[in-house]
């Protein structure tokens, strides 16, 4: 019977995967995620260096696209607070809902997706770590941009500080401009509706979820241009890594787990006769037999025709004998 068809990981066989070990390594990513944040705090004129020297940036390419954004969102209430329900929600209930999705309905690609997750968003926080960046709405009022967080507040469950709920915005780090995880996340599962979807909505929601997510996170001066640009790369560079570091994990599972027994064949457990011929067990529906397997009432033909369907050597040997006769 042909076999099912698993996807190409290059990372050897599939493991069985349990989700009551699966929480406990996601609930470790977004601790580490959160405690990356906080101790990847830096100093406040160094983290507003690097926000002015990436505006310079922008401002010189001419793609400053958060500036008009953020004017719109701030004009605007109706697309301002929806956006910032978008900032401050949907990045902490739609990629664990996709993972959910993929362990559930996609098991055999689940392994690789969760495996380059956790690889970028460790890179992610190496980025908050080496370069503190100052998101545009904390930059001085004079170079234009709004805190639509801040001034939408009332509206949602987030104060005015950060999108942390209120009264534990000290708890963030507000300079994790660089990269934009936000963006990666959203790219993220943009693959994954893309490639598991099977449908038009998802591939729909694919395309519009992560350009959303960085038309959102601009307008909200929560991040440049180039922090969303860089969440992207971010997320490149864990592609690529995500198949070594699955690699490593297996050799060190190696390591520390023994060694699982070598399954066996199923011709080395069969019975076997005083001659050595294995026999094989009854195949289902007639349709295939092993060497050596007879099959009652089928016959041999004369020499240069074919055997007739069912017949056995038995009776070849009884026709050839009344053909003697």
């Amino acid at each position: 019977m042909p076999q099912a068809e698993t996807p190409d990981t290059g990372v050897g066989p599939l493991t069985r995967l349990r989700w009551w070990t699966e929480l406990p390594l996601i609930v470790l990513v977004y601790l580490s995620y959160s405690a990356g944040r906080l101790l990847g705090r830096g100093d406040a004129s160094t983290a507003v260096d690097h926000g002015l020297a990436l505006l310079r940036a922008e401002k010189l390419l001419h793609i400053n696209a958060e500036h008009p954004l953020n004017r719109l969102f701030t004009r605007e209430a109706w697309l301002g607070v929806p956006a910032d329900f978008w900032y401050a929600s949907l990045h902490y209930l739609v990629t664990p809902a996709i993972l959910v999705w993929l362990f559930r309905r996609r098991k055999q690609y689940y392994r690789a997706a969760r495996t380059w997750l956790m690889t970028s968003t460790f890179l992610g926080l190496i980025g908050f770590t080496l370069v503190p960046t100052c998101p545009p709405r904390l930059l001085s009022a004079q170079h234009g941009f709004v805190d639509t967080m801040a001034q939408y507040s009332s509206y949602g469950w987030w104060g005015g500080a950060a999108s942390a709920p209120r009264g534990l915005g000290a708890m963030t780090n507000q300079y994790a401009a660089m990269p934009s995880l936000h963006v990666g996340w959203a790219l993220w599962c943009g693959v994954m509706l893309w490639r598991h979807g099977g449908s038009r909505w998802a591939r729909a929601a694919a395309v519009l979820y992560p350009l959303t997510t960085a038309i959102v996170v601009m307008g909200t001066a929560n991040h440049y241009l180039l922090d969303a640009v860089a969440g992207i790369a971010v997320m490149g560079v864990g592609l690529l890594l995500a198949r070594p570091v699955t690699r490593a994990a297996d050799a060190l599972r190696a390591r520390l787990l023994p060694s699982a027994s070598p399954v066996a064949s199923p011709a080395a457990d069969a019975p076997s006769d005083v001659s050595g011929t294995v026999d094989s067990p009854v195949v289902s529906g007639g349709c295939q037999t092993s060497t050596g397997e007879r099959i009652p009432r089928q016959r041999l033909s004369r020499p240069g025709q074919e055997a007739e369907p069912g017949a056995s050597p038995a009776d070849a040997g009884d026709g050839a004998a009344a053909a003697a006769r």
